[in-house]
């Protein structure tokens, strides 16, 4: 199990909950997992978000490997320029 953290305006489509424990070894398994969980997050999954492991952000990198100790943390899409 993966520990997942939701940051910003992603926790108003969660009810308030900030954390979530999901089934995952990869980063899209944990995007899958955490739609299952909350089904009003899934649209904002599907049209992107950020996705900081360990500290690192990974952007379209499905296939990451995620260990279940890592910290997880899902952002709203990072805009600019």
């Amino acid at each position: 199990m993966v520990q997942v953290q939701l940051g910003g305006t992603l926790q108003s489509y969660s009810g308030g909950r900030s954390s979530f424990e999901i089934e995952a070894g990869n980063i899209g398994q944990i995007l899958d997992g955490l739609g299952e969980a909350c089904p009003r997050l899934r649209p904002l999954l599907e049209k992107g978000v950020a996705v900081a492991v360990d500290g690192e952000i990974y952007r379209g990198s499905l296939l990451q490997p995620v260990r279940p100790d890592a910290e997880v943390f899902i952002l709203p899409r990072l805009a600019g320029g």
